[in-house]
């Protein structure tokens, strides 16, 4: 028991407690009997289970070999349930899946950048994280670098604000279902997107007090006042306090 706690702490794991809530998350994923699943870290597989009744074919990655043991027993009779023993930032995604999972906290960074930047085209993922963990990739309330990275290819939505007793054993964070979506059509061609993100990060990496000063070698001061006129944001904003579609029209503002 206390080899298993050990782990669980290791692997920053923490458990939902209740297969209907799992069922409830699903199905706000509107995953369809069409429709193949990457699942993060099954853990005890309540989710798993919820996600099995819902998609054609469920693969979850399961690094922990006690688990993957129970898991493999608990689904057997499951045609669709596939269990594979791997680190899912190892595993290498299939194209056009969708993703769940109730993630570790202390990979968050890697798993969301593996979703975001493989070239396998994921349509989706829902992913249960740590709220403040949400709120910087899905720019809520204010807009974040790597929100501002992503949002011209993914579209990001907080659907549900999960209690600390949801889970075994309780966490000392509070935690949310994030979705996110890849556009059908970016809002950044392909050829475009070195140079969006080389203007973005500017704006951010100059350590100046607001975006005026770091882009005075861009913009003079008198097109700067006119965007900031046009665009309706304040003279001497800060990175976050610009909208994502403020930053992409100063972007499109910029190139031409």
């Amino acid at each position: 028991m206390e080899t298993r706690q050990r782990r669980q702490i290791c692997l920053a794991q923490n458990f939902l407690r209740s297969p209907k809530l799992a069922r409830r998350l699903v199905g706000m994923s509107e995953i369809g009997p069409r429709d193949v699943v990457c699942e993060i870290g099954p853990g005890n597989g309540i989710l798993t289970a919820a996600l099995a009744s819902s998609a054609r074919q469920v693969i979850a990655i399961e690094k922990d070999p006690e688990m993957v043991h129970r898991l493999r027993e608990r689904f057997r009779l499951l045609s669709n349930v596939e269990i594979v023993e791997e680190d899912f930032l190892d595993y290498t995604l299939a194209s056009k899946s969708k993703i769940f999972g109730n993630i570790p906290y202390n990979i968050t960074a890697q798993i969301v950048r593996k979703i975001l930047h493989t070239r396998s085209n994921i349509s989706d993922a829902h992913l249960i994280l740590q709220k403040e963990a949400a709120q910087k990739f899905s720019g809520s309330p204010h807009e974040s670098l790597c929100s501002l990275l992503a949002k011209p290819f993914f579209e990001f939505q907080i659907l549900y604000r999960l209690r600390r007793t949801d889970f075994r054993p309780v966490p000392s964070v509070d935690s949310v279902l994030l979705s996110i979506k890849r556009r059908t059509r970016p809002l950044i061609e392909t050829h475009e997107a070195a140079s969006y993100r080389n203007f973005v990060q500017y704006g951010f990496g100059r350590w100046k007090p607001n975006l005026k000063l770091a882009f005075k070698n861009v913009f003079t001061y008198k097109q700067w006042k006119r965007l900031a006129r046009d665009l309706h944001f304040p003279l001497n904003a800060t990175p976050t306090e610009l909208s994502f579609e403020q930053w992409l029209e100063l972007y499109r503002r910029f190139v031409k």
